[in-house]
């Protein structure tokens, strides 16, 4: 139901409800100030209406503290915004009356390091994202937040309901304890695999070819470090970045990571997954897994896999690739807006293009699923609006994105790539299929088949990005230049390709998880760094998976083939 129309019904009910108490009180029992009684019934019904509806408007202002999770740059806000005053909350005060009050706000670790100080001394705000499934856990079985079963239920719309949805019964089973729902989900878009993205100017300088294989990529970045297209000095053009973490353990949404190069050798690491004969395995510890590190120790030891990675923080890679020392990296179809769109800023001339790599002989991508979740939202257990939550969510992705296109302002923050952790409540709730819905709606559009009304706001703000980078490519902003390269270039890609899914099977966590994970994480972790550096010997990974087995992982594989079931 449009939110006109939701609200014009809840002030007929407020005045019905309100005529029927005047009449009713029309005998002896007459209270002896009328008005009073009118008054506190309406507040109630007003009261009633919002804390069991998706858009009721609370009567009078409700200010909730939060603890935020910032984004760097201050999200990217407009000078002269803030966490508590900007657009979203502009929105959301003008929609339900509501106001946040931030406690703190830290991004990154100092964020989790705010969370863990207000667990431990048992004063949490009353809204607060958790990004670690353990903390979340922990918070559920020392009763420290809300149940937010009647919340979701009431005050969800069914829109977000549909979308939660999309992704199947997983993502929602996460947040349920003993059949009740316990914290709300941030959703994790299917992204596809990742893209290579490259210098195509310094390609150009060099008169060299689109890659199609890894070979082919590992070419090109040869030529980078040696023939010096970018002008950094011969040798001092930084090879391709990586992370310490090798591959991504939620899925395609992480940057700098080999999950392409493990997947041309038909491994999986981090994911739990089906082998050849049908049963769940742990796909680092694999033998294709041993294959693909050798692999890229060789990429290592030749220089084409930055020699530094160890030492490198994601501020540092995202520094070389803004200043020109580094034409290559592994990232998702989004990496235009961060850290691309800075590059392109600094240097007009820099030309990134994304390149979809085959990993099997027959041209096609394999790749694994993602985990459908991100960060969860939770309420302080005793906080008397727990609903609060929900009914954001439901302003936020269904009410501005579906019935107030028309909203300028949160259209500037897309086209300005405002970052979404200028929201209150710094998650994102889409479908499951959000990408491909996107580009097949802008790909409508500018091919003429729907106009540009006929969108949503979201997919209205990337159009008018994109048609003002089209109608200017040669002096576009770096803005629409990361529009257009992200929801056009980029995802035209990942929708023409062959790919092949491989489903990842299992993203919660069994009962010997809880105690022994932690030390078969780590255990992982420094043995394939050290096979890739050559600090250990390729024969170091038998060992591992060995000790793995050992020391918690055969009862681990266990418990998750019976999760699976």
């Amino acid at each position: 139901m449009p939110a006109m129309k939701y609200l014009k019904k809840i002030i007929t009910c407020v005045l019905t409800i309100t005529l029927i108490i005047i009449c009713g009180c029309q005998d002896n029992n007459t209270p002896s100030n009328p008005s009073k009684a009118t008054t506190d019934a309406e507040y109630e019904s007003a009261m009633h209406i919002a804390e069991t509806t998706p858009l009721g408007r609370y009567p009078e202002q409700l200010t909730y503290t939060l603890g935020k999770l910032s984004g760097a740059n201050n999200s990217n806000l407009p000078q002269g915004e803030t966490y508590e005053n900007n657009a979203y909350t502009q929105i959301l005060n003008e929609i339900l009356n509501v106001q946040n009050q931030d406690i703190f706000e830290a991004a990154d670790d100092q964020y989790d390091d705010n969370v863990s100080m207000v667990i431990a001394q048992k004063d949490l705000p009353d809204v607060m994202i958790v990004q670690d499934m353990d903390e979340l856990q922990y918070l559920v079985e020392n009763d420290m937040i809300e149940d937010l079963t009647d919340s979701y239920n009431n005050c969800m719309s069914e829109t977000v309901k549909n979308i939660y949805k999309s992704y199947g019964s997983s993502i929602m089973d996460v947040v349920t304890f003993d059949d009740r729902i316990m914290a709300i989900p941030e959703t994790n878009i299917s992204d596809g695999p990742n893209l290579i993205w490259l210098r195509k100017d310094w390609m150009d300088k060099l008169g060299l070819e689109a890659p199609r294989t890894l070979s082919d990529a590992e070419e090109i970045i040869r030529q980078f470090i040696e023939k010096d297209p970018g002008n950094n000095g011969v040798g001092s053009t930084v090879g391709l970045v990586a992370d310490t973490s090798l591959c991504g353990g939620c899925g395609y949404s992480s940057e700098y990571t080999l999950d392409i190069v493990f997947a041309a050798y038909g491994a999986f690491p981090k994911q739990w997954i089906k082998d050849e004969d049908g049963n769940v395995v742990y796909g680092s510890v694999q033998p294709e897994a041993k294959k693909a590190l050798e692999h890229i120790h060789e990429m290592y030891e030749e220089g084409i896999l930055d020699q530094n990675f160890l030492m490198r923080t994601s501020s540092n890679i995202i520094e070389l690739i803004v200043n020109g020392q580094c034409g290559s990296f592994f990232g998702p179809w989004w990496a235009p807006n961060n850290p691309l769109m800075d590059a392109v800023a600094a240097d007009p001339t820099a030309k990134w293009e994304p390149y979809l790599l085959a990993t099997e002989e027959n041209g096609s991508t394999s790749y694994h699923t993602q985990v459908p979740y991100g960060n969860f939202v939770v309420v302080k257990k005793g906080y008397e609006h727990p609903e609060i939550v929900c009914k954001i969510i439901s302003v936020l992705f269904d009410y501005v994105r579906y019935e107030d296109k028309d909203n300028q302002a949160i259209k500037d923050y897309y086209k300005l790539n405002v970052d979404p952790t200028a929201r209150p409540l710094a998650m994102n709730v889409d479908y499951n299929n959000a990408l491909q819905i996107c580009y097949g709606e802008l790909n409508h559009v500018f091919s003429g088949v729907r106009q540009p009304d006929d969108l949503n706001l979201l997919e209205q703000s990337y159009y008018e990005a994109c048609d003002s980078y089209l109608k200017n490519e040669d002096n576009a902003s770096s803005e629409d230049w990361a529009a257009y390269t992200s929801r056009i270039t980029a995802c035209k890609i990942l929708n023409d390709a062959r790919t092949n899914k491989v489903e990842s099977l299992y993203f919660g966590e069994t009962e010997t998880m809880v105690s022994d994970w932690w030390y078969l994480e780590n255990l992982e972790s420094d043995t394939y760094l050290k096979i890739v550096t050559g600090e250990a010997d390729l024969d170091e990974f038998d060992s591992f998976v060995d000790n793995w087995y050992k020391t918690g992982g055969t009862t681990i594989t266990k418990e998750v083939r019976r999760e699976c079931q």
